[in-house]
């Protein structure tokens, strides 16, 4: 059974998405604060956390960035009335997996809980290689000359993406649709961020892996033998 961690300062709120998704076949855990949810998502991290922006003692956002700082890489689903463009590319950008604004229906919101799951749970895939650069999917881990590297799970999977199809020029879009899996209405700058993330993480060195192609997308090519 998957646990989920759901975040909101509102009773009511908490109350009924904790008892909807039990029905729905989830182990819930609860928090009201920000600081009860960093002490929860610690002490036993749950498969996925169900967070709303605004909290009465820290905002969404700054728990997101502790508990990346800390290390935990656990999914997290934002939940919350902050519907602008600036506040979604915010949240996904420090480290969210998903942006749900309120009010919002409960089968859809169901329906991208199990998606982020699908997404984060890992895969039985063989080791991706690229030069020096290696992508464990089911460790969840990345290595560079040997050394690991420390990435958010959106990097990973964005990085996950680009090592999959080698050679191939992906555009904004596609990537959009596939690591994040959300409809931006055309704004693709979440993806150039990310990008610019990967390459002071994973591409260093020469030669580069990951090329711009202007006015299309992105390419990761191998660097040849």
């Amino acid at each position: 059974m998957e646990s989920l961690l759901v975040v909101d300062d509102e009773p009511t709120v908490r109350e009924l998405l904790a008892a909807t998704l039990r029905f729905a076949g989830f182990s819930v855990s609860s928090a009201a604060t920000a600081a009860e949810a960093l002490d929860a998502a610690r002490r036993e991290p749950p498969d996925l956390v169900l967070l709303d922006v605004m909290l009465p003692d820290l905002d969404g956002f700054e728990v997101v960035r502790r508990l990346r700082d800390g290390g935990a890489r656990v999914p997290v689903l934002f939940l919350t009335a902050r519907d602008a463009p600036a506040d979604k590319v915010q949240g996904l950008t420090l480290g969210g997996d998903d942006y749900v604004t309120k009010p919002f229906d409960l089968e859809e919101l169901l329906a991208r809980i199990r998606a982020v799951l699908r997404r984060t749970g890992g895969s039985a895939a063989d080791t991706l290689i690229a030069g020096e650069l290696m992508l464990d999917p089911a460790g969840m881990s990345v290595t560079l000359r040997g050394a690991p590297v420390r990435l958010s799970p959106t990097e990973f999977r964005l990085l996950h993406h680009l090592m999959r199809n080698p050679g191939r020029v992906l555009t904004k879009a596609e990537i959009l649709t596939d690591v994040w899996r959300y409809d931006f209405g055309g704004e693709t700058s979440i993806v150039d961020t990310y990008i610019s993330y990967l390459r002071r993480k994973v591409d260093t060195g020469d030669p580069k892996l990951i090329h711009t192609v202007h006015g299309v997308g992105f390419v990761l090519r191998r660097p040849r033998p």
